[in-house]
């Protein structure tokens, strides 16, 4: 794996950023191997669910990205949007919008991301939706 370091001189003085390289497509071995990994919303205890339907449910994340950070999670894994159900991403969707009234943030506006592979910065291979809000999202997000 590369990485690529950047020091760039800004106005306000110097600006490090480092990254990973754009690498290879992940392999079908190397994506089995992701999907096969343990998935921690295996075990989330219940009484740790804000909001839920049919086929999913809604927690905090724990490493909150903004004041209003959920995870909209499917009960059954599914390891990426890739694999997913246009049935089970809409209710997923529909449970997104309901956990955002509930939480004081569908009037302000939030965003939702779905990370997908390693490109896309997906570190857990059971399919989630970050729900984000509480404060203004800048663009290009990182």
């Amino acid at each position: 794996m590369r990485y690529i370091i950047s020091i760039t001189n800004a106005l306000c003085g110097l600006i490090f950023t480092a990254g990973l390289a754009a690498a290879a497509p992940p392999t079908d071995q190397e994506l089995a191997d992701l999907y096969a990994e343990p998935s921690p919303f295996e075990s989330v205890p219940r009484d740790q669910w804000i909001a839920e339907s049919d086929n999913a449910y809604v927690i905090r994340d724990h490493k909150p990205q903004a004041p209003v950070h959920l995870l909209v999670i499917p009960k059954q894994r599914v390891p990426t949007l890739l694999q997913a159900s246009p049935e089970l991403l809409g209710e997923m969707l529909d449970l997104a919008r309901k956990a955002a009234k509930q939480e004081g943030i569908a009037r302000d506006g939030f965003r939702i991301v779905i990370n997908t592979h390693p490109g896309g910065s997906q570190s857990v291979y059971h399919l989630h939706m970050h729900v984000l809000g509480g404060r203004q999202m800048t663009w290009p997000p990182g």
